[in-house]
């Protein structure tokens, strides 16, 4: 908050010898300009009771919980997503809409929609937004990844855009380095600024981000893809690069989990706002993952 000064004048006193006293400087709050909190966190495998793959063992891929587990588990994430406090949130590995209704009905005051790819046991995209959503478009179907050899694939979850109280979010979830494929992950990460600067273009109002897991650290391919030239501002980049990690490998701290604003005139970065979550460990809420979260002001 900005601090004015105020000064309290006192009176001469009647009093033989009295002096006037010097005016104090009192300090009185007047609202500052406000702030929006983004954010994104992958919850890692929140799946529903059903099994879908037919190999649903607790150390297979994807482990069927017991309706109590889940209900537990549902209320661990909800926890975590409510103590970030995040006017938007873009959330990775979310199965279900069951998996998701679960959420909201622990979240009072909260909108959200799914980027469902409806294949087998696919933990899929999600945003979550305390002002109501206005418009939903998904990208996947409709925006081909042309790699370096000519031939073509999607993205490897859905790239989810939600409009909602004057903010566009794409949330998205690029390739995985197990099975590494990393033409698609570049391919990913340029059809992603490509398509994010272009809305950006069309909306200036608007503020404009591209928010998840994107599986890859600053200074690689991809993220350079996204950055790098002009195009869109990583939030977390004015922090020390060892303050930004998000996940850990091999005991390795990575920052693979990135909020990106789209560099036009409706929003500026909090300086040194962003911040990662943990809650004792090296992930939040019951995840591998932290999440993390910027301020923003319009």
């Amino acid at each position: 908050m900005k601090l004015l000064p105020l000064l309290a004048v006192v009176g001469l006193a009647a009093s033989h010898g009295a002096a006037c006293r010097t005016p104090r400087e009192e300090r009185v709050a007047v609202d500052a300009a406000p702030t929006l909190r983004v954010a994104t966190f992958n919850v890692r495998r929140m799946f529903d009771t059903v099994c879908e793959s037919g190999t649903c063992e607790s150390d297979d891929y994807e482990a069927q919980p017991s309706p109590a587990f889940f209900e537990q588990r549902a209320t661990q994430i909800a926890t975590a997503i409510r103590a970030l406090d995040a006017d938007v949130i873009s959330l990775q590995e979310i199965e279900t809409q069951a998996c998701l209704d679960a959420l909201l009905a622990r979240l009072d005051g909260i909108h959200g929609v799914l980027g469902e790819i409806s294949t087998v046991a696919s933990v899929d995209v999600a945003v979550l937004a305390k002002a109501p959503i206005d418009l939903v478009v998904r990208h996947r179907a409709d925006e081909p990844l042309v790699l370096p050899d000519g031939t073509t694939t999607t993205f490897s979850r859905e790239l989810l855009e939600v409009h909602a109280g004057g903010v566009i979010v794409f949330a998205a979830h690029f390739k995985a380095k197990s099975s590494d494929d990393p033409p698609r992950r570049l391919a990913e990460a340029q059809v992603s600024r490509r398509i994010a600067m272009e809305t950006a273009a069309r909306s200036p109002d608007a503020i404009v981000l591209l928010a998840g897991d994107l599986n890859d650290t600053p200074g690689s391919p991809p993220l350079d893809a996204l950055t790098n030239d002009g195009g869109l501002i990583r939030l977390a980049d004015d922090l020390p690069l060892s303050a930004q990690s998000t996940y850990y490998f091999q005991g390795s701290g990575q920052a693979i989990d990135h909020l990106l604003l789209a560099p036009n005139a409706a929003a500026r970065r909090v300086s040194r706002s962003s911040r990662v979550w943990r809650d004792g460990g090296t992930g939040w809420g019951g995840s591998d993952h932290a999440a993390l979260s910027s301020e923003l002001t319009r």
